[in-house]
């Protein structure tokens, strides 16, 4: 049974979507620039980004909370 939510921005979006979003939409400079984490500044992927956030609530919510706050042209 799935439960909707209305007010979940992030509802039906995986970590994988907002992260190859993000990288899409500034690169991987910008990002790294934007949101200080060594898995976005030394030699970034998106298989060793998604391990790290994954593993890291704090970092996960830095990555959610700007996707929420960028503005998709």
């Amino acid at each position: 049974m799935t439960e909707q939510q209305p007010n979940n921005k992030l509802h039906g979006k995986t970590l994988e979507m907002i992260l190859n979003e993000l990288v899409a939409y500034y690169g991987w400079p910008e990002l790294g620039y934007r949101i200080r984490i060594n898995c976005f500044l030394d030699n970034p992927s998106i298989k060793s980004s998604l391990t790290f956030l994954r593993k890291t609530p704090w970092a996960r919510k830095k990555v959610e909370d700007l996707y929420l706050n960028t503005r998709f042209k």
